[in-house]
């Protein structure tokens, strides 16, 4: 436990008092906050079974909202924690949600990504379950936009299985550039684990990593009925780019 709080200390740059504020409200926002959001705004769970009781995993869904990452935390079994760009600990409203959560901060203007990685294998290697949205960012039309292949790579360095999710009706419940979600339903459906054990041996090329990436998306878009439009379209940029949302 003492671990756990130098940690979160170090990681978020809290004094004591800010840490334990933050168990907290970490404690109500799963106990009181994420019954009230299920309640409200999720309709219908499919394949929970498919999440692992234990062990790093990797959870990868489309982002058509700012409320995929609260939905997702709210009916989650486990502890999940998602890369998080920094304009959310700028806010007064989300910082603390990000903070007693344990998000994963993501400097976007740092060139240097490598703490970001290091992170997020902490999470994996500690037998956690990393979050990642491979779009990047959440949709501005409701379609699918192209992933990044930071997902696959995280996958292939920690050996951690993928779980393809699928949320659907968020977009309709906050749209861009609105504030207030609507009191409209969505559905969760989960995936079995992706694994990716005939490639850990092998070259992670950019090409290998497109690949991987597009048909993982497939699979996604699969669970929601929407088509991937970016299937193999191979950009050598990819490889250097890892997963966050810009806006």
């Amino acid at each position: 436990m003492i671990k756990h709080i130098k940690k979160r200390k170090n990681d978020y740059d809290l004094g004591i008092p800010g840490v334990l504020s933050s168990y907290l409200f970490e404690f109500f926002v799963k106990f009181i906050l994420s019954p009230v959001i299920k309640f409200l705004w999720v309709r219908k769970i499919e394949g929970m079974h498919h999440i692992p009781k234990n062990g790093p995993v990797i959870i990868a869904s489309n982002h058509e909202s700012y409320f995929d990452f609260i939905i997702f935390y709210a009916i989650s079994p486990r502890k999940v924690q998602y890369l998080a760009a920094e304009k959310f600990y700028a806010s007064k409203f989300w910082k603390p949600l990000m903070v007693a959560t344990g998000q994963i901060k993501v400097e976007r203007t740092s060139g240097d990504k490598a703490s970001v990685h290091e992170k997020a294998q902490y999470v994996l290697k500690n037998e956690g379950m990393l979050g990642i949205f491979p779009e990047g960012t959440r949709s501005r039309t409701g379609e699918m936009g192209k992933a990044f292949t930071g997902v696959t790579k995280f996958a292939l360095t920690s050996k951690a299985p993928i779980i393809p999710v699928g949320i659907e009706g968020t977009f309709e419940i906050l749209p861009p550039h609105k504030k207030i979600p609507k009191l409209k339903k969505c559905n969760i459906k989960i995936s079995e684990p992706v694994h990716h054990h005939d490639h850990f041996e092998k070259e992670h090329t950019e090409e290998l990593l497109r690949k991987l990436t597009d048909d993982l998306m497939n699979l996604i878009a699969a669970l929601i009925g929407k088509e991937y439009k970016h299937h193999y379209s191979f950009q050598k940029t990819d490889s250097n780019v890892i997963d966050m949302p810009k806006n």
